[in-house]
């Protein structure tokens, strides 16, 4: 008997719709509080297995597994429950459908890292999609609905891409199971392109960084943690090894460090450092030892809990300011000490400072590439920027640079105790990486010592060095009023012709519509028989016969 934490975390989020008040606080707690206590009491297997032999058409003869409960899904399953509780406590008074979205969000992240078979990998995939864009959505505003259709847009082509693929790679082998993809051509790819969709490897990220702001102060915090990641665990699961990774990711964590530095807004820098993050765990996964797949997993988990406590802290600031850009703030320690401490436990993980959480985790993956140069350089490069921008620049430009432009307070208690708790976390992973929390969850035998004397120097003399630079270069650094053009530019304006000439095509069907009536109205007079109106939908009966036709063209 074995219950599935994230079906019941879905089920768990749709009786928050029945509930109120402090009942309903407490059983928003509760969901992943329950999903945690499922995992820590469930061992290694197989589980909701379904078969399907009996069907008589041939392409059913299958059997789904819910549950694939391995060293590799272990270490996702945990840590999305153990910052889903700190999330949680975090956005207690959020609004009920935002919470009811999120909590759904992480039931199917659960879904797709305990998935066995395409078709439940897939359900749970686009589960999480549509759950994540309605917590886009939830904020309200022009450009949070803006964003996520935008967002919705992005991941229904990642999901067409996905879905091909999986299509073609049973038609070729005759398997459904999620696992080590060989590259079989065509299928291959098409599964890895609609994978890397998600984990946003540059130029497909745009999204990322266009709707993660746009959510609520409370719904920004459960972006970071499930999509993105869950892509870093389906690269681990199906594409180890994969060289084209190991660049891609190099590039990733680079990219994201080059665009952070000219951002104004705190949301959209953090966003961007996401790009960048992930791309040390994409770099892992294509490297695909044992040493870098560890690292790349256990990335994934440190990287959840400390950039969740960094979207806290921002989502702090705009809480109690309702402001976001830098050059709209400056001198907030005066007013909100706590929230900048904590928020800086945030900053040091990231940053790799030693004794915080990413300097057990990140730099696992940086020495796993030391005998690929270029990735070696660029990653290294990369922990520059980092501690540049989150740790050093954000930090100064919002609580310090200026006097007061604002009063402000601290947020609310349930808020500071959501990053108290993720910040007891990082401190505590970077202290005892050995710990039943991290190393023992992790694939591999873990034969990574973080804190050699050299490791420690080397790392130090970096953070130092930057430090220095940053206090030379700090008025440089103050946020700037501008349009940062990324590549969502082509897109966009591909999407703009492209709907341009779809309303011109409308135009036509309407005129094609009138000249039918017109037509019929004719035709009555002279003959005298009673017509029926005809419909005015002429013109899309002719377009879905165009998209009838093409596609035959794709099926054949």
């Amino acid at each position: 008997m074995w219950v599935h934490p994230g079906i019941m975390a879905i089920a768990g989020a749709l009786t928050l719709l029945l509930l109120r008040g402090r009942v309903e606080k407490i059983v928003f707690v509760a969901i992943p509080s329950f999903s945690l206590s499922v995992l820590l009491l469930t061992s290694y297997g197989y589980f909701g297995q379904i078969p399907f032999e009996d069907l008589s058409f041939k392409f059913l003869n299958f059997t789904l597994t819910l549950a694939r409960v391995d060293k590799l899904a272990m270490p996702f399953a945990y840590v999305f429950s153990i910052v889903a509780i700190a999330m949680n406590i975090y956005a207690l008074n959020s609004e009920k459908y935002e919470k009811v979205a999120a909590m759904i969000y992480f039931g199917s992240a659960l879904g797709v890292v305990f998935a066995k078979d395409f078709f439940t990998f897939y359900v749970f995939w686009e589960m999480m999609a549509i759950a994540s864009l309605f917590v886009i959505w939830s904020r309200g505003t022009k450009n949070s609905l803006e964003a996520g259709l935008r967002y919705a847009l992005w991941h229904l082509t990642g999901g067409a891409f996905l879905i091909a693929g999986m299509a073609l790679y049973i038609n070729q082998t005759g398997s459904i199971e999620f696992r080590l993809f060989e590259n079989s051509g065509l299928s291959y790819y098409l599964i890895l392109l609609g994978v890397i969709v998600n984990a946003a490897v540059p130029p497909l990220h745009a999204w990322l960084p266009d709707a993660y702001p746009e959510a609520s102060v409370t719904g920004a915090v459960y972006l970071t943690a499930f999509t993105t990641k869950s892509a870093v665990y389906a690269l681990a699961r199906g594409f180890p090894g994969e060289e084209l990774l190991m660049y891609l990711g190099a590039i990733m964590a680079m990219y994201g460090v080059i665009f952070a530095v000219l951002e104004n807004d705190g949301r959209r820098l953090l966003s961007y450092h996401i790009v960048s993050q992930v791309g040390y765990m994409v770099a892992g996964v294509g490297i695909g030892t044992a040493l870098a797949i560890n690292g790349a997993v256990s990335h994934a988990f440190t990287h959840i809990l400390y950039k969740a406590l960094l979207f806290m802290g921002m989502g702090a600031v705009i809480e109690v300011t309702g402001r976001s850009k830098f050059t709209e703030l400056g001198g907030l320690y005066r007013y909100m000490p706590v929230a900048f401490y904590l928020y800086m436990v945030g900053a040091f993980s990231i940053s790799a400072f030693p004794l915080f959480s990413g300097f057990v985790s990140k730099n696992m993956t940086v020495y796993a590439s030391h005998e690929i140069f270029v990735v070696w350089l660029l990653l290294e490069a990369s922990s520059i920027g980092t501690f540049l921008h989150t740790g050093l620049k954000l930090p100064w430009n919002v609580w310090f640079a200026r006097d007061p432009i604002i009063e402000a307070r601290e947020p609310p208690k349930n808020m500071l105790a959501g990053m108290a708790i993720l910040a007891g976390l990082n401190i505590f992973l970077g202290i005892y990486p050995g710990y039943e929390m991290l190393y023992s969850l992790l694939p591999y035998e873990v034969n990574y010592e973080p804190y050699e004397f050299g490791k420690v120097i080397a790392m130090s003399q970096l953070l130092i060095f930057t430090f220095f630079a940053f206090w030379i270069l700090r008025d440089k650094l103050r946020g700037e009023e501008k349009i940062v053009l990324d590549t969502d530019w082509l897109p966009r304006i591909l999407g703009n012709y492209l709907f341009y000439w779809i309303c011109r095509f409308s135009e036509l069907s309407k005129n094609m519509d009138r000249e039918v009536l017109s037509f019929a109205a004719g035709f009555k007079k002279i003959s005298g028989i009673r017509i029926k109106e005809i419909s005015a939908g002429y013109g899309l009966v002719i377009t879905v016969a165009i998209f009838a036709f093409y596609l035959f063209l794709f099926l054949i």
